[in-house]
């Protein structure tokens, strides 16, 4: 038994918005897991709960994208994206973005920097799949500082949705 869950709080993450596009509609969700696995070649993994419509997007289209959010970043956004379904709303018809070079939607308001890459291996990790991906394009839009998940908790006061990979149900 783990003496303490909190502990896990600690790691530290970035927040970005990953998404995908499934028959020409785009969709996206924040997530805080996601890392660099290697450089030659470069690859990354995300981490994304299965029920969410992002996971349908990046299986049937073996792309996604990640957008480095800013420090400016406004809550609503992250609202939009973090505790909104596409299912209910589209979420890129009031924002600026892009199309990459996978076809991934790539958000460019409050982006530091993103990341395109093609699905390389998927792993099942239970409650979410880990996708591993070969990166196919990437650049820096802004210097302006990162979000940190900490940032977003301690001064935005957000919380943790309980379908991200990091929610830990708190017993008080």
């Amino acid at each position: 038994m783990i003496t303490n869950r909190c502990a896990l709080h600690k790691i530290t993450y970035g927040m970005y918005i990953v998404s995908s596009h499934k028959n020409g509609k785009p969709n996206g969700q924040i997530a805080n897991t996601v890392f660099q696995l290697t450089s030659k070649p470069a690859k990354i993994g995300i981490s994304i709960n299965k029920e969410n419509l992002t996971h349908e997007f990046i299986k049937n289209s073996g792309v996604f994208g990640v957008s480095i959010l800013t420090e400016n970043t406004p809550f609503k956004l992250i609202g939009l994206f973090g505790f909104r379904s596409g299912r209910d709303v589209n979420k890129f018809e009031s924002i600026n973005y892009t199309t990459g070079k996978t076809g991934a939607p790539i958000v460019t308001d409050y982006t530091a920097a993103y990341i395109e890459a093609e699905v390389s291996q998927e792993i099942d990790v239970g409650s979410h799949t880990l996708f591993i991906g070969n990166v196919i394009d990437a650049d820096i839009l802004t210097d302006k500082n990162l979000m940190s998940y900490e940032y977003y908790h301690k001064v935005l006061r957000g919380r943790t949705p309980e379908k991200a990979a990091t929610f830990l149900e708190v017993k008080k």
